[in-house]
């Protein structure tokens, strides 16, 4: 199709959607600077979306732009829902009571909770009993936490990755917000001289790849009219329907530690993608072909990997896991507030609605294919141990 024959077309499809022109005194039509009844105008009045301004600045360009939405279906909202309360340890050694009026009487505990000071500890509690205004949580049955020693915490990501109906025709991702304001302002050219872009995107939005271009060794992508982001601004997901070598039934997990993406294959079709945490320097999430060999709803993880044990965690009924490597599982991680970037001691966490998502999928013995398309990641496998959450 010629590029007279495709403007002809997109100025039919897109004036069917303006509104009709204002009339005048005496029912004549006003002259519309903007209109594609005369000459492509550039006013700077002109809406944005007017006919004509969209021709111009798709011929300005030099090609035509269409944003085709990505083939997406809406996941469960109920997968943001947890089954526990969970709290916050506070204290080194939180003390333990037998009842919450031997809590509130400041009788001899019954056992502690040790978190190694500077680690990390979570609790489920499953009653809450309020005596002289003071609030105490049943951890378990004969087992009573002070509102002092532990912090109800509520307030875990709400994040959902994205469910697809069909396999999209071209990358996407994630916008990283490298300034930590909350949002992302594209330049107009892939350079870091070039000047901002008149577009804000909000974290986490999801943007579609037009072009890759590589300047003086640093990548830049397109994602829209005059809108380029550097590669550290997007988590990247390619799309590649080929099962890894190995994988024998069709369905597979594909981790990207580069990019911090997890796609999720079944058929020859990209059917869910999403962000994702692994493990830091030192306690990498190893890559290879691994298949998932155990699944739990909840369990306890615990552990520590530093001499000085300051990196202790106690996380109680963490949710929706998935074995597929020693012990690292693919799991929800309601103690993150956000994802995409490298922060586990191995293991590959989500947030709750993904790590629901995705155990409802699984099953045993479904693949999990980690790579790391930079390289970076090591592959000795004397440099790994068991790995932990």
């Amino acid at each position: 199709m010629n590029k007279l024959l495709f403007a002809s077309l997109a100025l039919s499809l897109l004036a069917a959607h303006l509104p009709a022109p204002a009339l005048a005194a005496g029912g004549q039509q006003e002259a519309n600077p903007c209109s594609t009844a005369g000459p492509i105008s550039t006013a700077e009045n002109c809406n944005p979306f007017e006919s004509s301004y969209v021709l111009h600045r798709m011929l300005e360009s030099g090609k035509f732009f269409f944003e085709e939405p990505l083939p997406t279906a809406s996941p469960d909202p109920a997968l943001t829902q947890l089954p526990f309360y969970y709290a916050r340890v506070n204290t080194a050694n939180a003390p333990v009571f037998a009842s919450p009026e031997d809590a509130a009487a400041g009788k001899p505990v019954a056992s502690t909770i040790s978190i190694v000071d500077g680690g990390l500890g979570y609790v489920t509690y499953t009653d809450v009993r309020e005596i002289n205004g003071k609030n105490y949580y049943m951890i378990a049955y004969g087992q009573w936490m002070r509102r002092g020693d532990i912090s109800p915490n509520q307030l875990y990501s709400q994040f959902m990755g994205v469910q697809f109906t069909a396999t999209p025709a071209r990358q996407f991702g994630w916008l990283v917000d490298l300034q930590v304001s909350g949002q992302v302002q594209p330049r107009k050219a892939p350079s870091h001289s070039a000047a901002l872009g008149d577009r804000y995107y909000n974290q986490d939005s999801v943007v579609q790849v037009y072009e890759t271009r590589v300047i003086d060794g640093e990548t830049w992508y397109k994602i829209g009219p005059d809108l380029w982001l550097e590669a550290r601004q997007l988590h990247l997901v390619v799309p590649n329907t080929t099962q890894p070598e190995g994988v024998t039934n069709g369905r597979w997990i594909e981790v990207n530690l580069e990019q911090q993406t997890l796609s999720v294959y079944q058929d020859g079709q990209l059917v869910y993608a999403t962000l994702i945490a692994t493990g830091v320097d030192g306690v990498w999430t190893r890559p290879g072909l691994f298949q998932i060999y155990e699944r739990l709803e909840s369990t306890l993880m615990k552990g520590a990997f530093e001499a000085d044990r300051s990196d202790f965690y106690y996380l109680e009924d963490v949710p929706w896991t998935m074995y597929f490597d020693e012990a690292r599982a693919l799991h929800g991680a309601y103690w993150r507030a956000r994802l995409g970037f490298e922060q586990s001691h191995g293991c590959v966490n989500l947030t709750v609605a993904d790590s629901h998502w995705l155990f409802n999928w699984a099953t045993d013995g479904d693949w999990v294919w980690v790579h790391d398309p930079s390289g970076r990641t090591p592959e000795d496998p004397s440099l790994y141990g068991a790995g932990g959450a």
